[in-house]
């Protein structure tokens, strides 16, 4: 093979390996980007109830879904129950912030002033 592009065992190439970065897919959208430009959310129990909260540092356990950090998003993804299908269970969504957005100046990826959590 030429290139810096590798194949994986489905045949589909992997780009280049200089600048390959970990591309996961909206669960709102369902558009592919960037790692570093979506939000990651994962289940935990509170009260007894599972619920979807942000994973600002990206390392809790746990099974992750990810999401743009777009109103927009986050409420197609509650509309079509996206979070229940990623996390394999019923959970709850009252704990993600309100607004569900980044500052315009976050274009690293950070989260910026999404609130935290209780």
């Amino acid at each position: 093979m030429v290139g810096t592009e590798s194949m994986t065992h489905s045949g589909r190439s992997t780009g280049s390996t200089a600048d390959s970065r970990p591309v996961r897919t909206c669960v709102g959208c369902r558009k592919r980007a960037d790692q570093s430009h979506l939000v990651r959310v994962v289940a935990q129990e509170i009260d007894g109830n599972f619920a979807v909260v942000i994973d600002e540092h990206r390392r809790l356990s746990g099974r992750g879904a990810w999401l743009h950090p777009d109103p927009a998003c986050m409420e197609t993804a509650i509309k079509r129950k996206a979070f229940n299908r990623a996390f394999r269970r019923a959970v709850e969504t009252k704990f993600l912030p309100s607004p569900f957005r980044a500052p315009p100046e976050a274009s690293d990826g950070a989260l910026g002033n999404i609130p935290s959590l209780p």
